[in-house]
């Protein structure tokens, strides 16, 4: 495959111009050093103080362990039965052990604490790769298991670890200098050779986009990238390549801000905005500082629009909308600081204030899950420390058009009651399940009529097999198997004509779904998803006809996946959410007869969103035209006192 070779010239490059670094040494990330004892003391310093008395709780309790270790035997795994998980979890964990240990020493300044964080840095160094292995190409190019030493990859893994090791180097570095001489020319080396040689000098990078793709890798590694420039080409004679690693970086980052929509949707979904626009609006402050303002880009729609995406897909407390490899209730522990200093620059009160119902007085600004430089900021950022507790703004009405995706709940700054979630697409989307069509109730904020999310990462997630996963296949989602048939992959299949409608008194969503079911024989597949704000009901009807005019045989029937306790009934079902919201019962003609199918669930991807099972409804469509399915609050039963 050939890729351009001229400059990619986007919005970025035309709101930011040529990047020019005046920020240096000390002063080339923005976060103080820890020998700024105006922030690090752990007593009058700025720092968050309960953050700070949180992480080295923990790292005082493990210091006495022995450091995580990812072995080559899970390595390789990988390539022998897919299991990238013993692997990823220790080494992630020695990441998250250092991040402690790096505050620790930050607050203390403590010779032990230093020695813990060479420790942990020169077990980084003499980690034979960075690369995650499922990210690796050394088997395709190598035929190895292994990684191969003399051919870095640069990944995620890699782009994490030499960040980290730029904040580390940016917070202690007189104090690694006097504590161990030589460990920081290390941290240089390894980054030259296993970073910032092999960017330089491979550019078909997958993650880059030349051929059109761009995805979260792109700002993921490209803002972590920055970082380590930013600190760890700090000599005089290594400042044109510091300057020219940043221009490629910022050329990179360019096509993933070209790529997203104006409204600043993410078809990946919530729980990957977080490592993809987020990414990118953290490196863009971090380039903001390191120019001493001149680069913005707030002016870019899209970036402007992004940062309101979070708080448009949230359907109530911990829930969110979870098409994709998303989980419908993501880890809360997000890096909420980086949502609300983005909201501050981009004057979006909404998401700040969404942002904020997150700051819990008393607990910590944030934790080390996410990694080093997302920790640090969070601490020393005086505006998130001391933000206020704030009620999510929950928008009445969300239609983001790029992506087909349509919300609405009864009422504005409410999740009572019920809310509509629906969705046109195609099924070439990022991390796409084949759910053209398909569409969530949420009860109360919590979700009743589901979408199931995806199960632990495996090699098969993104390989051939990714369509075996039964959570991936539309027959597990709320959309019809026509004929026999389910959804396929790809861009063909897709939906046409997504429409809205919004009114006070009832919000509508329209889709043709017949191109989604392209070998189905479909002359048209209409559905209409609409919440009636007046009767407190969701209607779904979808009317359909084949191209040959046959009626509808045996092998037609439309899916529905719900959450909690079913119990089914003549012409309907009634559920029980989970987390204590109110019963609905759903409604259809009394002569379907629909059938339950239970899916006992033992992976903890989806045990800790639904618990130990889904039920599927299905409901035969033979010789009909056309369905409705209605959704309502059970109604209570009276006192008879």
């Amino acid at each position: 495959m050939s890729f351009p070779t001229a400059p990619f010239t986007g919005p970025l490059a035309a709101h930011l111009g040529d990047v020019v670094v005046r920020c240096c040494g000390d002063d080339a990330l923005p976060v103080p050093p820890a020998s700024d004892r105006t922030v690090w003391d752990p007593h009058s310093g700025s720092a968050d103080r309960v953050g700070l008395e949180d992480v080295v709780s923990r790292a005082r309790a493990e210091r006495s362990t022995p450091w995580p270790h990812p072995r080559a035997s899970d390595a390789a795994r990988v390539h022998r039965d897919g299991d990238r998980t013993g692997w990823e979890d220790a080494a992630f964990e020695r990441q998250r052990r250092l991040s402690r240990a790096t505050i620790a020493a930050a607050v203390t300044l403590d010779d032990a604490w230093i020695d813990e964080v060479v420790d942990g840095v020169v077990l980084l160094c003499e980690q034979s790769s960075w690369c995650w292995p499922a990210h690796d190409d050394t088997h395709r190019v190598h035929g190895a298991v292994l990684a191969t030493v003399t051919d870095p990859f640069v990944d995620l893994g890699a782009g994490e670890v030499v960040a980290q090791l730029a904040w580390i180097d940016h917070l202690l570095g007189a104090q690694l200098d006097a504590r161990a001489p030589g460990v920081r020319e290390r941290i240089r080396h390894e980054a030259r050779v296993r970073v910032f040689e092999p960017f330089q000098r491979r550019r078909d990078w997958h993650w880059i986009g030349l051929d059109g793709d761009v995805h979260n890798w792109n700002p993921w590694i490209h803002g972590n990238v920055i970082v380590a420039a930013l600190r760890l080409l700090d000599t005089a004679d290594e400042t044109a390549e510091r300057d020219r690693v940043i221009a490629l970086a910022v050329e990179g980052l360019d096509r993933y801000v070209a790529a997203l929509p104006a409204d600043g949707a993410i078809d990946e979904g919530y729980a990957y905005w977080w490592n993809g626009a987020a990414r990118a609006l953290e490196v863009l402050d971090v380039l903001a500082h390191a120019t001493a303002g001149s680069a913005d880009a707030t002016a870019v729609t899209a970036l402007r629009e992004t940062v309101g995406f979070p708080h448009r897909s949230h359907l109530g407390g911990d829930w969110f909308v979870n098409h994709a490899d998303g989980q419908a209730r993501p880890p809360a522990d997000q890096a909420w600081h980086a949502l609300h200093r983005a909201a501050r620059r981009h004057g979006d009160t909404a998401a700040a204030a969404f942002a904020a119902s997150h700051r819990h007085p008393g607990a910590p600004a944030a934790t080390e899950r996410e990694g080093l430089g997302r920790l640090l900021r969070a601490l020393t950022d005086p505006a998130w420390v001391a933000a206020s507790p704030a009620p999510p703004p929950l928008p009445r009405d969300v239609w983001l058009a790029s992506t087909e995706v349509f919300l609405a709940r009864e009422r504005a700054g409410s999740s009572d009651g019920l809310t509509l979630v629906a969705k046109g697409g195609h099924n070439g989307e990022h991390h796409n399940h084949n759910d053209v069509g398909s569409f969530l109730v949420a009860v109360e904020g919590i979700p009743v009529i589901v979408d199931a999310g995806r199960p632990t990462y495996t090699a098969a997630t993104f390989g051939p097999e990714r369509y075996d996963i039964w959570t991936m296949q539309s027959a597990w989602h709320n959309v019809p198997v026509v004929r026999g048939t389910g959804q396929p992959a790809g861009t063909d299949a897709a939906a046409r004509d997504a429409a809205v409608d919004v009114a006070d008194h009832a919000s509508t969503f329209t889709v043709e779904l017949a191109g989604a079911y392209p070998d189905a024989g479909l002359a048209s597949w209409r559905r209409r998803a609409r919440l009636d704000r007046a009767a407190g009901r969701v209607e779904v009807d979808d009317s359909w006809t084949f191209a040959d005019g046959a009626p509808t045989g045996d092998d037609t029937r439309l899916h529905l996946l719900l959450a909690g306790e079913v119990h089914l009934e003549t012409g309907g079902a009634r559920v029980i959410p989970r987390g204590g919201a109110r019963a609905v019962r759903l409604r259809w003609p009394s002569d379907v007869a629909a059938s339950a199918e239970v899916r006992d669930l033992d992976d903890p991807m989806l045990t800790e969103v639904w618990g130990g099972r889904l039920t599927r409804l299905a409901l035969p469509l033979a010789s009909r035209t056309q369905l409705q399915v209605t959704v309502e609050l059970d109604t209570p039963i009276e006192d008879p006192q």
